[in-house]
């Protein structure tokens, strides 16, 4: 049983469901098992039971750093039955679990390439991995972790989230409102004294739902818009006097989300109060930038048709980070399958699991020559 395959299902075991999140166990178990293999290892938390590591190994040569980053909160389990364990099974070539593909076994597959080339990286300018929690819920962790702690010099970021081994450039951004109506309560048999908040919450979601975010971008083409959450209303035989509704909108590098959420106000009109959850801007690297075509070169013996620019709709870390990182390049590039993240039943394959931690190990070496 390979190496990143055991840490892998370390990892599942622990319970780190977002909400709550509670990732400090699992946290710690990484931070010894990084700190008994040379790491130096840093813990910051953000919250009841809450932790963000950071471990680096530092090289000998000058320069920037290569990091790794990924998250150690999961998605719940959904309603559905699990057929397998969702804290780790291995079936065949699956390893099964809650957290799988999204995203402990990249976790456990950079970690170990980093161990298996520690002494590249000691001879090299070094390694850091940026591991945090509360991403699910909207990079809470990673926000966390730019404002209490000095984050290092980095030259490239690599962020594991699943991509089946295939390199990816970008994605898109997610700006998240909350959207309220506000009106007047009365007695369900006298619905002429009140003002209904629900009325004034349809005639809202009309409007959305053919309201367009911006135009369109060549790589991310059109943006998105959904309302994913509604309520209002305290019981049947009153007027409702508030109604809350959630909008995500995923966006493009060419859209402002200052803008969108200003045109979607004006739209809206007085009726409603817009306020502002999430705001994680896309990120897009450069195709032609030369460690973005070394890795390229890296994962092409693993895809039979020639690479190509490709992005994906989710949201990661990588949107606060890289700004706070100075904005190297970055790419997306993880062993897990896109389509099991947020599955019953999810599962990353142990062949593309044994082959990300060649692919980490590929780049590694790159890096530090």
């Amino acid at each position: 049983m390979s190496q990143s395959l055991i840490l892998a299902q370390q990892l599942l075991r622990f319970d780190t469901i977002n909400p709550p999140g509670n990732e400090a166990d699992c946290m710690q178990f990484l931070a010894d098992w990084l700190t008994q293999r040379g790491f130096d290892v840093t813990l910051s938390t953000f919250g009841e039971n809450r932790l963000n590591l950071i471990a680096s190994l530092p090289g000998s040569l000058p320069g920037p750093k290569l990091a790794f980053t990924g998250h150690l909160d999961t998605v719940p389990l959904g309603n559905a039955d699990w057929q397998y364990d969702p804290f780790g099974e291995v079936v065949g070539d699956r390893l099964y679990g809650r957290g799988s593909s999204d995203m402990k076994a990249a976790v456990a597959a950079f970690a170990v390439a980093c161990v298996t080339h520690q002494q590249a990286i000691q001879q090299g300018s070094g390694v850091v991995l940026l591991i945090t929690g509360g991403e699910e819920t909207g990079c809470d962790g990673a926000q966390a972790l730019i404002d209490t702690t000095d984050l290092p010099e980095v030259g490239a970021l690599i962020v594991g989230e699943p991509t089946s081994n295939y390199p990816v450039i970008g994605h898109k951004g997610a700006l998240w409102l909350r959207c309220e109506t506000r009106g007047k309560t009365a007695h369900g048999a006298m619905p002429e004294l009140g003002i209904n908040a629900i009325y004034l919450a349809a005639k809202a979601l009309g409007k959305i739902q053919h309201f367009s975010p911006g135009a369109p971008h060549p790589l991310m083409k059109q943006p998105t818009i959904n309302v994913g959450r509604i309520a209002g209303g305290l019981n049947i035989n009153s007027v409702p006097d508030r109604t809350q509704f959630d909008v995500d909108i995923r966006s493009a590098p060419n859209l402002h989300h200052a803008a969108i959420r200003q045109q979607l106000t004006t739209l809206l009109g007085e009726s409603v109060t817009v306020t502002t959850l999430v705001d994680l801007p896309a990120v897009l690297s450069e195709e032609n930038q030369a460690w973005i075509q070394s890795v390229y070169q890296h994962c092409q013996a693993l895809h039979d048709a020639p690479l190509t620019p490709r992005i994906v709709p989710y949201f990661t870390d990588a949107s606060l980070l890289l700004p706070a990182l100075g904005t190297p390049p970055c790419i997306i590039l993880g062993p897990g399958e896109p389509s099991m993240a947020h599955q019953t039943d999810e599962y990353c394959l142990l062949t593309r699991l044994a082959e990300a931690e060649t692919l980490y190990g590929a780049v590694i070496n790159d890096w530090m020559r």
